[in-house]
C-alpha cells in the first residue's frame, strides 16, 4: 500500500479511536470507581446533561452590594482608628451610621495636621473628604475605590457560590454573572430548591462572642433593652423526644473575640457520647494561637459560637484548648452538611437574595431527550437516504464520512466534560446538515471536472482541491458566530455553541480528509475504474 495512504488511514483510525475512547465512560453510564478495574485506563470525564434535559433548579440571585460597602466602611474606620492610636493622636471621635460615610471629629485642632498626613499617606486612593465644617469631617470612598469595591464584592460572591456548589457535589453547574449585582445559577439534577437556596445564601459570618454574666438576664434584656455593649441573640433548640422547636435567648458581648477568618477546615462528625451530628472547626496557626489565648483567658466562662447572628452553641470553657479545634452541635445531619460546606467555602462578602426561582422536572427532561433523539434519527435517515439516491455509489462515501462524525463529536464533548443541552442536540443535527453540505460542494466540483474530460483520479483531486477554500471560508465564519454565542449566551445557548463548533471542525475533517481517503483507497485497489458513480 502507498505509504501516504497508509499514514492517512492511521491518522483517521486514531481520531475515531480517540473519540470512542473518551466516549466509552458515557456509554458505560459513568466514570468507573477507584475499586473497579480499568480505573487508570478510562478517562474521568463524561457528557453531562444540562438543566433542560436532566431537570434541576434555575436561580437568579442578587448581591446586596450596599451592605458590602457599609461593612467595608466599618472595617476602614477600625483601621483608621488603629493608625490614629499608633500615631498618638488623642481627642478624636469616629462614627459610622451603617452608611458609606465616616464622621471624624477632632477635639484639638492641633491634631489636624497629623490626621491629614495619615489620610494622605494610607488612604489617599481610597478615601476623600466629602465635607468639612470646623473640626468635623465627613470621609467617603473615592469614585474609583467605590467601583473597585463593588466589582470585587460581586466577583467574590460569584466565586464563593461556585466553591460551595462544587463542594456540595452538583455535577456541571452553570454559574455566571449578569449585570453588576446579579448571578444566574443552574443546578442540573438538584431537586430540593430550599436546600440549594440555604446552601448558596448563607452569609456564613462566624464569630466567637463571650456570654455576658452580669446582673441582667436575657429575659430582662429583651423586656427593657440590652445594656450598652451587649446584644440578645437566639439559639435554636429542637427537643429530641417531642421534636418541638424553641428559641433560647443569650445575652452576649457585642464585640467578637474571634472570627472565622482563620478557619481552614470544617467536617461533619458524630458525637462520641450520643452519635449526634457535629461540625468540627479547624484553624490555621494564627487562629489556633488566638483560640488558645482566648480559651486560657476565659476558663470557666461561656463562649458562644455565632453564625450569621444565630447562636449554635454556648459551652463553658472548661480548660485551655491549645490545638485550635472547636465544634458546633445541636443540628440535624442535613443542616450539619450544609453548614460544613459554607464554612469551608468561605463567607459571602454580602447577603444574596433570590429574585427568580424555577424548577425543571426530570420528566420534562426525559421528554426533551426522547423528542431530540427522534428528531436527530429522523433527520439522519432522511439525509443518508437522499445522499444515496442522488449521488449513487459516491453517496456511500459521503454517508460513511457522516457517520464517522458521531464518535468524533461525542468523544470531544466527553473529553471536555461538556454539558449537553436541548439546543446542543439541535446543534448536532445542524452539523450533520453542514457535513452533507461540504460533501455536496466537493461532489459537484468532481462532476464539473468529469465533464471537462478528466479521469476518475484527476476529477477527484480537482474536486477536493477546488472545493477546499469554499468549505474552509464558510465554516470559519460559522465558527466565529458560534464563538460569539458562547461568549455572550446563557447556559443552553452556550451548549448549542459548543456542539456547533466541535461539529463543524469534525465535519470539515470527515468531508475533506476522511472522504478523500476513502476515494483514494478505492482507486488504489481498483485502478481500472473508468467512471465515477456520481
Amino acid at each position: 500500500m502507498n505509504k501516504n495512504l497508509m499514514w492517512r488511514g492511521i491518522i483517521l483510525l486514531l481520531v475515531i479511536g480517540g473519540g470512542l475512547y473518551y466516549l466509552l465512560p458515557t456509554l458505560l453510564g459513568g466514570v468507573p470507581s477507584k475499586d473497579e478495574p480499568g480505573f487508570s485506563i478510562l478517562p474521568s470525564k463524561v457528557i453531562n446533561l444540562g438543566l433542560d434535559l436532566k431537570g434541576g433548579i434555575y436561580l437568579a440571585m442578587e448581591v446586596d452590594l450596599q451592605v458590602a460597602v457599609n461593612n467595608a466602611t466599618r472595617r476602614t474606620m477600625d483601621d483608621l482608628r488603629r493608625r490614629l492610636n499608633d500615631a498618638n493622636v488623642t481627642g478624636y471621635r469616629l462614627e459610622n451610621e451603617n452608611s458609606p460615610e465616616i464622621l471624624l471629629e477632632l477635639n484639638d485642632p492641633a491634631n489636624q495636621a497629623a490626621v491629614t498626613e495619615i489620610l494622605d499617606r494610607y488612604y489617599g486612593e481610597t478615601l476623600r473628604v466629602a465635607s468639612r465644617e470646623g473640626t468635623k469631617s465627613v470621609l467617603t470612598y473615592t469614585t474609583d475605590a467605590l467601583a473597585d469595591l463593588r466589582d470585587m464584592t460581586a466577583r467574590q460572591a460569584l466565586e464563593t457560590i461556585r466553591n460551595r456548589i462544587d463542594m456540595y457535589g452538583v455535577a456541571e453547574p452553570d454559574i455566571r454573572p449578569q449585570g453588576e449585582d446579579r448571578i444566574i445559577i443552574q443546578l442540573p439534577g438538584v431537586s430540593d430548591p430550599e436546600e440549594a437556596i440555604v446552601l448558596i445564601g448563607k452569609t456564613a459570618i462566624l464569630e466567637f462572642k463571650l456570654v455576658d454574666d452580669g446582673t441582667t438576664t436575657p429575659e430582662e434584656a429583651i423586656r427593657v433593652g440590652a445594656p450598652p455593649g451587649t446584644e440578645v441573640l437566639y439559639e435554636r433548640y429542637v427537643d429530641p423526644v417531642s421534636g418541638v422547636e424553641s428559641r433560647i435567648p443569650h445575652l452576649l458581648r457585642k464585640q467578637a473575640l474571634m472570627t472565622g477568618d482563620s478557619l481552614v477546615d470544617s467536617r461533619v462528625v458524630r458525637g462520641q457520647q450520643f452519635g449526634e451530628p457535629q461540625v468540627t472547626l479547624t484553624f490555621d496557626s494564627r487562629g489556633a494561637r488566638e483560640f488558645d489565648e482566648l480559651t486560657s483567658r476565659y476558663v470557666g466562662r461561656r463562649l458562644a459560637i455565632v453564625l450569621d447572628n444565630q447562636v449554635y452553641s454556648a459551652p463553658v470553657i472548661k480548660t485551655r484548648i491549645p490545638d485550635g479545634e472547636a465544634y458546633i452541635d445541636q443540628m440535624t445531619l442535613d443542616e450539619a452538611r450544609v453548614l460544613s460546606v459554607v464554612l469551608r467555602a468561605g463567607a459571602l462578602p454580602a447577603p444574596v437574595s433570590v429574585l427568580e426561582q424555577r424548577t425543571v422536572g426530570p420528566s420534562m427532561g426525559q421528554d426533551s431527550i426522547k423528542q431530540g433523539f427522534t428528531a436527530g434519527v429522523t433527520g439522519l435517515c432522511l439525509i443518508l437516504g437522499f445522499i444515496l439516491v442522488y449521488y449513487r455509489l459516491s453517496g456511500v462515501v459521503a454517508d460513511l464520512a457522516l457517520l464517522v462524525n458521531f464518535p468524533i463529536v461525542l468523544g470531544a464533548l466527553a473529553a471536555f466534560g461538556a454539558t449537553l443541552t436541548l439546543p446542543g442536540i439541535f446543534g448536532l443535527v445542524l452539523t450533520m446538515a453542514m457535513a452533507v453540505d461540504a460533501n455536496v460542494l466537493i461532489f459537484e466540483r468532481i462532476r464539473e471536472e468529469t465533464r471537462l474530460g478528466k479521469g476518475p483520479s484527476g476529477a477527484i483531486k480537482g474536486g477536493f482541491d477546488r472545493a477546499f477554500w469554499t468549505i474552509f471560508d464558510s465554516n470559519i465564519t460559522t465558527i466565529l458566530a458560534a464563538m460569539v454565542l458562547y461568549q455572550f449566551g446563557s447556559g443552553p445557548i452556550r451548549g448549542f455553541a459548543v456542539t456547533l463548533i466541535i461539529g463543524i471542525l469534525s465535519s470539515m475533517f470527515t468531508a475533506i480528509f476522511a472522504s478523500r481517503w476513502i476515494f483514494d483507497l478505492v482507486l488504489y485497489n481498483r485502478r481500472k475504474i473508468k467512471k465515477i458513480s456520481i
